[in-house]
């Protein structure tokens, strides 16, 4: 990979006095001064400089700008623009939503959908249905956890993949459909309407800011490194991002001496370099997820304790590089045996990092996770939608199913993200989901692994326990005490979800305000 000079996104100067906050749970008032995106002052009353400008924050409660520590950016911003399949309750009905899709655009050159959940469905996805429905125009459809995808023949062609599965099998998965997604994705942003990509991304950022959401970790499957510059001097200034990169991208990136933390150019210094992303196992709804016991019904006949699809040898491989070059390595384990696995390739190549997801998980392994320094970066709402499908596809086993209090209880530091699109990109969602682990009129599953919502907040802020001189001026006002006591957890679930940002500032300047 080369890199073009990019004209510098501008860099946020100058400074302001934020009067009249108050900090959540005590109540107590709370002034703070921002000079060149830093915080420099934090008292309960500051007095205004000379023609400083301030803003009044009218007994709002400040806390930390939240981060989201795992997105797929790209895939969010095209989601506008995407055939919504979450509702679909078999394979007929997404193939219906399908056609009443392709009727009303039918001048549509391809066909992208999101969200289907085959795992429920009492139906397959079939090859030979889909083509039926769209003979002549591609179709490419993704699962909710994205690691499958319904393709049809004619984007099978455009693709390179099977035209002739096993028992009429409509499914790409795992690696096979990564690999194909990022070739349809770099197809499909070629023929995209000039500005769309940017328009898809304006409206992500907009939503982030209107969240609190200051920062987050972009695990897309294209080179966010390469890419991010010129969104940022397009004006996508309103975020920070935490660009990964996968193996196919790792040599460029240690070329070109980029570190895990440090500035790329273009950015404005709110772009940086982030880990070396590495997918190591299946998902729970493709039934691929690596784990210790077998399933009862595998995914895949031949591996019935799920896909390991790096060799624990060349995970340890591509550890040793990362630590070598200075970036921290983001490990996808989501089953069990994945985990032990990551944690072996931690442990002997000394490398930070992270398991991302950790879903399923053995006693002892968050004792170890904590003596090696591994971080458990976790996405509580996917626990909403997987409890049902937990209980179907790993039986006796949802006790260990996102175990958050274990993790926590054991020494491990959690992170909170979305894994959007998968999960909605809301750190509010995230935070009622670990609070309360249900989003009905259920009880809360395996209430034993429950946080309390400052243990969530404090997953959500990326390290920051209070707005502190030398800290980043990244800081949301918000309408009501996120630490706010209730009765019962629905209750306080409820609060969550329901609160308001009035104000985001990134690097001291105002990003949303919705007062």
């Amino acid at each position: 990979m080369t890199t073009a000079p990019h004209p510098a996104a501008p860099r946020l100067v100058g400074s302001l006095l934020l009067r009249g906050a108050r900090v959540p749970g005590s109540g107590a008032p709370l002034d703070v001064r921002v000079r060149d995106g830093i915080i420099v002052a934090a008292a309960p009353r500051l007095e205004r400089e000379e023609n400083e400008p301030f803003l009044d924050a009218e007994g709002r409660w400040a806390v930390p700008g939240l981060w989201d520590q795992h997105v797929h950016l790209g895939q969010v911003a095209k989601s506008f623009n995407r055939l919504d399949l979450t509702t679909a309750t078999s394979a007929a009905h997404a193939l219906t939503m399908l056609r009443e899709r392709i009727e009303s655009r039918p001048r549509d050159p391809a066909v992208e959908g999101f969200g289907f959940r085959a795992p429920l469905w009492p139906d397959r996805p079939t090859l030979t249905g889909l083509d039926a429905l769209a003979p002549d125009v591609p179709v490419v459809l993704a699962s909710n956890d994205v690691h499958a995808g319904w393709v049809n023949t004619v984007a099978r062609r455009l693709l390179d993949l099977p035209l002739d599965p096993p028992d009429d099998d409509g499914l790409v998965r795992e690696t096979v459909w990564f690999d194909a997604l990022t070739r349809y994705n770099r197809i499909v942003d070629g023929l995209a309407a000039p500005g769309q990509e940017m328009t898809g991304y304006r409206e992500v950022l907009a939503t982030c800011a209107a969240r609190g959401v200051v920062g987050v970790t972009d695990m897309e499957f294209h080179d966010s490194t390469r890419y991010w510059p010129d969104r940022f001097t397009a004006g996508l200034t309103t975020l920070r991002v935490r660009a990964a990169v996968y193996a196919p991208g790792l040599d460029d990136v240690l070329a070109l001496g980029y570190t895990t933390g440090q500035e790329i150019p273009g950015g404005g210094g709110l772009l940086t370099q982030g880990p070396l992303k590495i997918i190591t196992d299946g998902s729970l709804g493709t039934r691929t997820a690596h784990c210790r016991d077998p399933y009862p019904n595998p995914g895949e006949p031949d591996q019935p304790h799920g896909v390991q699809a790096v060799p624990p040898e060349e995970l340890t491989e591509l550890l040793a590089r990362a630590r070598a070059g200075g970036l921290r390595a983001a490990v996808h384990a989501l089953g069990d045996a994945a985990v032990d696995i990551a944690l072996d390739a931690f442990e002997t190549t000394g490398t930070t990092g992270s398991v991302e997801h950790a879903q399923l998980v053995a006693p002892g392994q968050g004792e170890r996770m904590a003596r090696l320094g591994v971080v458990a970066s976790v996405q509580p709402a996917h626990l909403l939608d997987d409890r049902d499908v937990t209980e179907a596809i790993w039986p006796g086993r949802s006790a260990r199913s996102f175990p958050l209090r274990d993790l926590h209880d054991a020494g491990v530091t959690l992170t909170l993200g979305s894994d959007a699109p998968v999960a909605p990109l809301d750190p509010w969602l995230a935070m009622a989901a670990a609070v309360h682990r249900s989003a009905d009129d259920r009880d809360p599953w395996h209430p034993e692994q429950h946080l309390t919502v400052s243990e969530a907040l404090a997953a959500s802020t990326d390290g920051r326990t209070g707005l502190h001189p030398g800290g980043p001026a990244d800081i949301v006002l918000l309408d009501s005490d996120p630490l706010q006591p209730f009765p019962t957890t629905a209750e306080t679930a409820a609060h969550l979800r329901g609160t308001t940002v009035a104000v985001t500032l990134v690097a001291g300047r105002v990003v949303h305000d919705g007062r």
